[in-house]
């Protein structure tokens, strides 16, 4: 049985700590910054976990389900 490839794309773009949890950027950082509040922006800047449904979606492209 062929072993699988993991995307290369979103192993760029998230990380998985170790007990398991997704982390990835929010989107909407680099447009429009003049328009977001102050606290949009600082909340935009964060690494926060991704949704359980979405993280074994990743996990599955990444290889490790």
């Amino acid at each position: 049985m062929p072993k699988g490839k993991p995307c290369k794309g979103l192993v760029k773009r998230v990380r998985v700590t170790r007990n398991g949890k997704v982390m990835a950027k929010g989107s909407g950082s680099t447009h429009r910054r003049v328009v977001k509040t102050a606290a949009a922006r600082r909340r935009v800047r964060r690494i926060r976990p991704l949704h359980p449904t979405a993280a074994s979606v990743v996990k599955k492209a990444l290889g490790l389900q």
